[in-house]
């Protein structure tokens, strides 16, 4: 950086540092928020204006090089090149990981204080555009709502604006997202509840709103007032069909069940791979291999969801092996089929590859086929008098699997009635959502973007109590101003580290850092005025074992675990090899407990 920029970023910190002190004294925080929230929720609709006419314009690029010879070898190979082009952006310009954004985004929430890095502002959309653009199977939805988080928490930061609430703007941001991408205000305000667990208050549910509405608006006024999916309910739902429904909400709990196990357990293998190149290979291999068997894993797939709400399967058999055999029930049964199942491999094939996407639109894509796959499995199966419309239960099984990949049930209904406005069949798109919900919650306590977090301790819930907790660090609470002794001190030199000590409690550490007991000053008070024991006795001979440790990498939820089962008041700390690092204690995290609660609810 040179002189004139670090001039230029210094008068604009000076000038930011003056509105916010201006903002102080001058105007309310519930109206700075919203109005922020409502910058926010332009800038956000933008973002998302920008990402779609990337992909659009990268697509069209390069479908104008395809031609009869030529077709399937460009769209073998174009996805490779996206993920790489991603690949060499992310590993050499951007320099940090942006992949699973939403999840990044909770991790900010529960261990970063709402804070994202500059670069999430814009990152994000270059690399997807890139992996999606140029055919890589995910969805753009997850880097909008990492854009829009960070547009939000960098623009609160920017006014030195409180924790609490750097979060209500960050859920902004990702409600506005949401509602850019898809055209759905409504959806995209229960995704910031349901999915990133921002608390629904009089003093949130403002900036919310705002934001969500602000961005949809800015998608309707740049590329007008029509759905993101066509779709005619041109067969009514009538109430005899609700046994239909239910199965399918079972169906589609399954099928989630399925894809984010399926996502998670991949994506795990990929990362044991230690090599960013190798993996390179291996996903875009996969993927290539995929997508020539199976055309329609091709992109985010909104063509082939556009041509089932049109109960057009024709269309999507077209250009694949089974192409001519449209005719014959079995092919179109495994077709479908298999590309459902097969999309997870894809999916995870591309981010594993290097590829920056996420899977809110693979969820749908999924669900779409299994709508489909139902009723018409149905259909020929001889079950039903009357045939099950293929195009209502393709709609209602893209809110099923979204409501169960995601444990979003609300966020799913209206999102899928807003996107394709299939209002006529709100009632069975609640039963089918609730009913997925409900069975995938049987085997599944988290959605796909919670698990990880979940597993680690980091995710903040509904519970007051937990949330707290999850937003404690264990680096912010240890005491580490403990005087170590080790086991071959003399009691004499053990008392002149007394003597100097402010604490009554001293670590038994060995010559390599490790924990091997601690001595408590009330233990020996009875020996150390005896000046005949003080070469005869050593620290090795009265030190004890604590009544248990815990690991630097705990979370505060398991710490508070511990010292339940052993009513201590101190445990020490110590790395993954038992190396002592120093002590936690109960008072110091009632205190940080009260400081983080009255921060984010006052």
């Amino acid at each position: 950086m040179t002189k004139t920029d670090n001039r230029a970023t210094r008068a604009i910190s000076r000038a930011t540092a003056r509105l916010a002190e201006w903002r102080q004294r001058h105007v309310g925080e519930k109206k700075f928020v919203t109005v922020l929230a409502l910058v926010v929720g332009v800038l956000s609709g933008f973002s998302a204006l920008i990402l779609k006419q990337l992909i659009e314009w990268l697509s069209m690029m390069i479908e104008a090089q395809v031609t009869e010879p030529t077709a399937n070898v460009i769209y073998l190979i174009s996805p490779a090149v996206g993920v790489l082009l991603s690949l060499l952006f992310v590993r050499y310009v951007v320099k940090d990981d942006i992949s699973h954004g939403v999840t990044k985004v909770l991790y900010a929430i529960s261990q970063h204080q709402s804070r994202l890095k500059p670069h999430n502002m814009y990152s994000s959309v270059v690399a997807s555009a890139a992996t999606i653009g140029f055919g890589g199977s995910v969805g753009a939805e997850a880097p909008i709502v990492y854009t829009g988080a960070a547009l939000g928490s960098n623009l609160g930061s920017a006014f030195r604006l409180s924790p609490r609430l750097l979060m209500i703007l960050v859920g902004c941001g990702a409600a506005a997202g949401i509602a850019g991408i898809f055209k759905a205000p409504i959806a995209g305000l229960l995704f910031a509840i349901e999915v990133l667990m921002v608390d629904l208050t009089a003093f949130s549910v403002m900036p919310l709103l705002v934001a969500s509405v602000s961005s949809a608006t800015v998608a309707y006024i740049f590329t007008g007032y029509n759905f993101q999916f066509a779709f005619d309910a041109s067969e009514p739902f009538v109430v005899e069909l609700i046994p239909y429904v239910i199965g399918l909400g079972i169906f589609c709990g399954l099928v989630s069940l399925y894809f984010n196990y399926g996502i998670s357990s991949i994506e795990r293998l990929y990362d044991r791979i230690p090599r960013a190149w190798t993996r390179y290979a291996i996903g875009a291999i996969t993927l290539g291999v995929l997508i020539f068997l199976l055309p329609p894993l091709y992109g985010e797939g909104y063509g082939t969801i556009n041509a089932l709400l049109d109960g057009d399967y024709a269309e999507v058999m077209g250009g694949s092996l089974f192409f001519g055999l449209n005719g014959n029930v079995w092919a179109v049964l495994l077709f479908i089929a298999a590309t459902m199942l097969l999309k997870v491999f894809a999916t995870s094939a591309t981010n594993g590859a290097g590829g920056v996407g996420g899977t809110f639109a693979p969820s749908l894509y999924v669900g779409c086929l299994a709508g489909f796959l139902f009723a018409f499995a149905l259909n020929h199966a001889g079950f039903v008098a009357d045939p099950l419309s293929v195009k209502n239960f393709a709609l209602m099984g893209m809110a099923g699997v979204m409501a169960g990949v995601m444990h979003a049930p609300l966020m799913a209904i209206f999102l899928t009635a807003e996107m394709t406005g299939g209002y006529q069949l709100f009632l069975p798109l609640l039963v089918v959502a609730a009913i997925s919900y409900g069975t995938v919650s049987l085997f599944s306590r988290y959605g796909i973007y919670t698990r990880r977090l979940a597993n680690e301790g980091y995710l903040i819930d509904y519970q007051k109590d937990h949330a707290v907790l999850t937003l404690l660090r264990m680096d912010h609470v240890i005491e580490r101003d403990f005087a170590k002794v080790t086991a071959e001190m003399t009691l004499k030199q053990m008392v002149d580290v007394i003597a100097s000590s402010s604490r009554n409690l001293f670590p038994v550490v060995d010559t390599d850092g490790r924990l091997l007991g601690i001595v408590r000053l009330d233990d020996i008070r009875n020996i150390m005025f005896r000046p005949d024991l003080y070469q005869k006795m050593r620290v090795g001979g009265f030190m004890t074992m604590p009544a248990a440790t815990v690991r630097i990498t705990d979370g505060m939820e398991e710490v508070m675990r511990v010292f339940d089962d052993t009513s201590a008041w101190n445990l020490p700390v110590v790395d993954d090899e038992g190396r002592y690092i120093g002590f936690v204690s109960k008072s110091k995290i009632f205190n940080s407990y009260r400081t983080v609660l009255k921060q984010y609810t006052d």
